[in-house]
């Protein structure tokens, strides 16, 4: 468990270094006591030095005594601890780490290309420290172990799944709340804290890839073309129904058939079409 510590000030301690080093090294000069000099300087050097520290905003440092845990400070400026206390430097900056794209199967077993972004700090400054070996490795393998598992639960997108509410490819809000959630109950054991995790990268994987977009081009051309055959039969309706009202012309029913095919023809073409003037009758 972390316990913050208040540290004392380091620049009284400084003061104290300064007149014994100037002490010792007076005691050199004046050859008053070579020994006595060597000692104090010695002592200055090996038990007071080592226990100032300078410690930068959003940093820490946790301290141990022969292998027990003191506590940490969290305060920025310039102290003086325990000069036996081992000091371990934990930032507590924002980190962003930026997991590389991974080769995944989604919900319907498709291979798929998948990457995100994890912005992080430190929370438990104790947990970080000792209970995982490296706690950047750590974060870094159960992010990626995290977006395994996020790809295994959606679908990449509705074009197998149509029932799906939720894909990764359009729930992104959803999707990048539950990736939030799932690596910060695996980061949790190491004190750190998620600010943000999203999907930054997502594709098909190259072996399908070239398959799949042509199945949206497929698809895409369906509804195309689905849309302009309801449009094209609304204006053949239309058509005819201003013909009979404004009995402009009388068709039976082998021409109405005749009239509906080439209007259809010439509506739902993808192509320009040539028109063939009949100068004759109607049924020349």
């Amino acid at each position: 468990m972390e316990k913050t510590t208040k540290p004392t000030s380091g620049w009284a301690m400084l003061l104290l270094f300064a007149l014994l080093f100037l002490a010792g090294i007076a005691l050199l000069i004046t050859k008053a006591s070579i020994i006595a000099g060597v000692l104090i300087l010695m002592a200055d050097i090996a038990f007071i030095a080592p226990g100032f520290m300078a410690i930068e905003p959003n940093s820490s440092r946790v301290m141990t005594l022969f292998g027990e845990y003191v506590g940490t400070i969290k305060e920025s400026g310039f102290f003086y601890a325990n000069p036996f206390f081992t000091k371990k430097r934990v930032s507590l900056r924002a980190v962003t780490l930026d997991v590389p794209m991974i080769k995944v199967n989604d919900k319907q077993g498709n291979p798929i290309m998948i990457g995100s972004v994890v912005v992080y700090r430190v929370k438990d400054t104790f947990k970080a420290a000792f209970a995982v070996e490296h706690y950047p490795d750590f974060i870094k393998t159960q992010s990626e172990a995290a977006v395994r598992k996020l790809a295994g639960m959606y679908s990449y997108d509705n074009l197998e799944d149509e029932d799906a509410t939720v894909t990764l490819r359009s729930g992104l809000e959803e999707v990048n709340h539950q990736l939030a959630q799932e690596i910060s109950e695996r980061l949790a054991i190491a004190g750190i804290e998620v600010i943000e995790a999203r999907i930054s990268n997502l594709a098909y994987a190259t072996e399908i890839a070239s398959a799949m977009l042509q199945r949206q081009q497929a698809t895409a051309i369906v509804a195309a073309r689905s849309k302009i055959v309801e449009g094209a039969v609304g204006m053949v309706e239309m058509a005819l129904e201003q013909l009979s009202s404004k009995q402009i012309i009388h068709l039976d029913e082998e021409k109405k058939a005749a009239m509906v095919s080439n209007l259809l023809v010439v509506l739902c073409g993808d192509r320009n079409v040539s028109p063939v003037v009949n100068t004759g009758t109607l049924h020349q």
